[in-house]
């Protein structure tokens, strides 16, 4: 019984930490565009639209302590984080951005952040999605797939 014990209290545990995440995330995106004043580029819409619905599944199984959103949650965060790794890509690397050319508004290779060298919003948000995909990766299925 203690074994079972364990195991659920380390899936809430990681529930919360993924939600704790998502939600530092969506503060943090509303920070830059709201309070900095950055305005957010044709990726960073997709990155939110992923990211913003994430802090409400993540919360609502964390109080639930319902490990069963890991279904939802692990496609978005993937997704996510597939976006977030191309930005960055396209921010870093010359040359990588011209596989979709923004037509208008903010270029998506413009850095409001460097810091460091290395770290921008996309660097910060592939970090988040990387994150919360892990600790989907490590909550157990209530149920085993077939």
């Amino acid at each position: 019984m203690g074994n079972l014990e364990n195991k659920s209290k380390r899936q809430v545990f990681l529930l919360y930490i993924a939600w704790i995440v998502s939600l530092v995330a969506m503060l943090g995106s509303l920070y830059f565009s709201e309070i900095k004043g950055y305005i957010p580029c044709e990726l960073c819409w997709y990155q939110r639209i992923l990211m913003y619905p994430l802090t409400l599944i993540l919360g609502i199984g964390t109080f639930q302590n319902d490990s069963s959103v890991k279904r939802f949650v692990l496609p978005l965060a993937i997704i996510g984080g597939s976006i977030s790794f191309m930005h960055y890509l396209e921010q870093k690397i010359p040359g990588f951005g011209g596989i979709k050319p923004c037509v208008s508004g903010v270029p998506c290779s413009a850095q409001y952040i460097n810091w460091f060298g290395f770290i921008t919003i996309p660097f910060l948000a592939l970090v988040a999605f990387v994150l919360i995909a892990i600790c989907m990766f490590f909550i157990k299925s209530k149920k085993p797939i077939v």
